[in-house]
């Protein structure tokens, strides 16, 4: 048995002594994942309800509402339970958790807080870092474990027993100071995590049947629960300090050592905690840390902003409004919103012509949507002498790779380059593979660096792509080094701040951009760009096609996450 499935057995045996730690995540897994629910099922009282979210559940049917239907027949109000009511005191497991919608997130994290409890058990599978379960449900459960290098040969083993429960041993301030020095040297911000701890390393204490909690209950509480959520490397042990010279203290002075020969007090160096936390740390965390990605919450790759439609869509709940003008009425929540007043209604005269359910105004609903914007990359590509011969063909490369990805993602990729006197638009937006690549063959090198000209034609293009309802994202990759001004004339010094001002208008109009110097070597004229377009700057020196694909996905994720 690998130590992922172990811990996330030892996990589900936490879970069932002390129900107040949540839940946990479980990344990957497949069958491990599957042995790990069982083995949580038979922890638990054979009572215990486990229910399944539903990919699309209503809001209705997930915090409970009128029942229309038995309304409408009773003519009196009847309710429906929802389903975080029905799983009150149980487990709920929700598959595809990294898909799950905000606003049934907002709700599950609600009943969590407020209500009777239940544990929620989060099953992840998202491809990449950035597609992991909602925030607000990842901080209310204790544990985040991947089970994604578990082999098949490793499912056979034991299903761990029910432990003898007992009341669980306090915290003294010692292990409560060690766990907060370990969290602030991982980086944890939060204060959750820290409590989630110091709960696991008093259920821990239980299940080892000790009445105190010990150094081996802390490091299972590291383990388990902080090292995961690190968004950065504990700091390096400094050298111990030379030794000061010995000497025999006076008998007066001898210190009382009665406490320190008590091997039943806990041995809790904060050090060696913190020292055993790094290496802990899971290796993708690791690979977060080393990329400065850990603990986003983005949602996906390759997708725009976020806009509210009245026609198509992802469904959103309804609200009050009048239909018309491409609005549509959702009866449904009409009728929900009306039922409830029939009783006080039904005292005043009928109107001619009323109905069996009378409406109001106030009671008309419209439905809502939500639709994606199609992001667009945007490069510019200076295509000058100074340029073509070193990464002309490495910029070719990582725009082919890019476009690769958009067969499954709503983006499309736009082609501007710049040499001689002028610069061009080579390829309009589109997510025709074949259109990039012939656009990207006939594109020669050499001659002068028209900067300001590409930038102006890239800000230009993206202006035209907002107005179609579109997410533009630039992606200059060029060496900063101009020598033809905006009017076509020769000359460093003007070409020079006629490229800044136009950088600056990048500024002004809010576009998210990335500048990628492709000289061999970092210049300042790159940075200086960059700064002017208050747009991240990437020296890249020696970085092949695969290399810029990987920084231009890199640089666009706080774009993403802002959409």
């Amino acid at each position: 048995m690998t130590e992922a499935l172990a811990d996330a057995l030892l996990a589900a045996r936490l879970l069932a002594a002390d129900r107040k730690l949540g839940g946990l995540v479980l990344r990957g897994g497949g069958p491990a994942r599957d042995l790990v629910l069982q083995a949580l099922r038979g922890l638990l009282p054979a009572d215990t309800p486990f229910r399944r979210l539903p990919g699309h559940i209503d809001e209705d049917r997930l915090t409970g509402g009128t029942d229309i239907a038995a309304s409408l027949a009773n003519g009196t109000l009847v309710r429906q339970r929802g389903l975080l009511a029905e799983v009150a005191g149980g487990v709920l497991v929700v598959p595809m958790a990294e898909r799950l919608r905000s606003d049934t997130a907002g709700r599950i994290a609600q009943a969590l807080d407020n209500g009777p409890g239940f544990l929620l058990i989060l099953l992840d599978d998202g491809e990449g870092p950035d597609e992991r379960p909602p925030l607000a449900l990842m901080e209310r459960v204790a544990f985040d474990l991947s089970l994604q290098d578990v082999r098949p040969a490793d499912l056979h083993c034991e299903m761990p027993e029910p432990g003898a429960l007992g009341a669980a041993p306090s915290l003294d301030s010692e292990a409560l100071s060690a766990l907060a020095a370990t969290a602030t040297a991982l980086g944890i911000a939060s204060i959750r995590p820290l409590l989630q701890a110091a709960a696991v390393a008093r259920a821990h204490a239980v299940l080892g049947g000790r009445d105190t909690v010990h150094r081996a209950d802390l490091e299972a509480a590291t383990r388990l629960v902080l090292a995961p959520r690190a968004t950065k490397l504990p700091p390096e042990p400094e050298a111990p300090a030379p030794p000061e010279p010995e000497h025999e203290p006076e008998e007066a002075e001898r210190p009382d050592n009665d406490e320190d020969d008590d091997d039943s007090a806990p041995d809790i160096p904060e050090d060696l905690l913190i020292e055993a936390a790094r290496a802990m740390i899971p290796p993708d965390v690791l690979e977060l840390i080393a990329s400065g990605r850990a603990q986003r919450d983005a949602r996906g790759g390759g997708a725009g902003r976020r806009t509210g439609s009245a026609l198509r869509g992802k469904p959103l709940g309804a609200r009050p409004g009048m239909p018309g003008g491409g609005v549509r009425m959702a009866l449904v929540d009409t009728m929900r919103a009306a039922i409830p007043w029939q009783p006080l209604r039904r005292r005043d005269p009928a109107p001619e012509g009323a109905g069996p359910i009378r409406f109001r105004r106030d009671d008309l609903r419209v439905r809502r949507f939500e639709e994606r914007a199609t992001t667009v990359t945007i490069f510019a590509v200076d295509a000058s002498g100074s340029a073509a011969l070193a990464r002309l063909s490495e910029a070719k490369g990582a725009v082919e790779l890019i476009l690769a990805q958009a067969y499954v993602k709503r983006a499309e990729v736009a082609l501007v380059a710049f040499r001689g006197t002028d610069a061009d638009l080579l390829l309009p937006p589109t997510r025709s593979l074949t259109r990039a690549k012939r656009a990207l063959a006939e594109l020669p090198g050499g001659g002068g660096t028209p900067l300001a000209r590409g930038i102006a034609l890239a800000r230009q293009l993206a202006d035209a792509v907002m107005c179609r309802g579109r997410t533009p994202f630039l992606v200059f990759l060029t060496d900063g080094s101009a020598n033809v001004a905006a009017d076509g004339t020769s000359g460093r010094a003007q070409a020079n701040a006629d490229a800044l001002t136009a950088a600056r208008g990048i500024a002004g109009a809010g576009l998210d951009a990335v500048v990628i110097d492709i000289s061999p070597r970092p210049r300042p004229e790159a940075a200086r760009i960059a700064e002017a377009m208050r747009a991240r700057y990437l020296p890249l020196p020696f970085a092949d096609a695969k290399a810029l694909k990987a920084a231009v996905t890199l640089a666009a994720e706080p774009q993403k996450k802002r959409a």
